[in-house]
């Protein structure tokens, strides 16, 4: 069923829309998103390729070295680098949400929605749940790129933890960029804004490489950067180690950054001139 035709059911007397016709909105709008994605195969390639290459590169150009300062060779490095490229598939996948969320404003199917009697947060939440799809694909891309370089799963429960933590983590982040989406003039301008804030958070991390070495106020960086606190959440989950205290601080900025950019991102999709 179409959101619009299921909107001839779901109005209440008043105007206004109950839950069930949300859900039966979100449904419907799913259901579209999957189906283009079914239409433009291509769009999946980011979710295959970041995975596939981001291993790659980081195992075969740096493992040696950085496992060196590991206490151990490429082997250890792979034990370390994998569960910090989980923490980055969240923030990847987020910024797509943004890009294909504008380009739907600029090719006029967003003015469409908007004019139907549908439910505003329906649209947002219908891209939120497609997104966390590609990016739970493309943590299953990782996890099967990883063991084929040597990563040793030795703990599922921990693993589906550190899955479960990364796709909270990124549908809080998927937020910013759906706001991103809203009030960029075009898909280029989102990505532009994307790579800006996701480089420095990215490698100002502990994802791919201890903070140790770096300089102090470097350091401090990465102390309140929450990737780190995700990936060494995601490192204690899988491979063993401390995680609570990463866990506890990622579900913090989690629900902040949802608490704060989840309204932000509502408000500016139905002012939107």
């Amino acid at each position: 069923m179409s959101a619009a035709t299921a909107t001839i059911t779901d109005l209440k007397g008043d105007g206004r829309i109950p839950l069930r016709g949300h859900l039966r909105h979100t449904g419907a709008l799913i259901r579209r998103n999957l189906l283009w994605i079914r239409q433009d195969p291509e769009s999946m390639f980011d979710a295959v390729l970041f995975p596939v290459v981001f291993t790659l590169l980081f195992v075969y150009v740096f493992g040696g070295s950085i496992g060196q300062s590991l206490g151990g060779g490429q082997e250890a490095y792979v034990q370390y680098v994998v569960p910090g490229l989980m923490a980055m598939m969240g923030m990847n996948m987020a910024q797509g949400v943004g890009t294909g969320f504008n380009q739907d404003f600029n090719t006029g199917v967003m003015d469409r929605f908007r004019s139907l009697p549908i439910g505003r947060g329906s649209v947002l939440f219908a891209k939120i749940a497609v997104e966390l799809a590609r990016m739970l694909f493309a943590t299953v891309v990782l996890m099967i790129v990883g063991v084929l370089v040597g990563f040793d799963i030795t703990n599922w429960a921990g693993l589906l933890a550190s899955v479960g933590l990364s796709a909270v983590f990124g549908t809080a982040l998927m937020w910013i960029f759906l706001t991103l989406g809203v009030v960029m003039k075009n898909a280029q301008s989102v990505q532009a804004m994307g790579f800006l804030v996701l480089m420095p958070l990215q490698f100002g991390s502990s994802i791919f490489a201890p903070t140790a070495s770096m300089p102090g106020w470097l350091q401090n960086f990465t102390d309140y950067n929450p990737l780190s606190s995700l990936a060494d959440a995601a490192r204690g989950l899988m491979v063993g180690g401390p995680a609570a205290h990463d866990v506890w601080v990622t579900l913090g900025w989690s629900v902040a950054l949802t608490a704060v950019m989840a309204p932000v991102a509502i408000h500016k999709f139905r002012t939107k001139a």
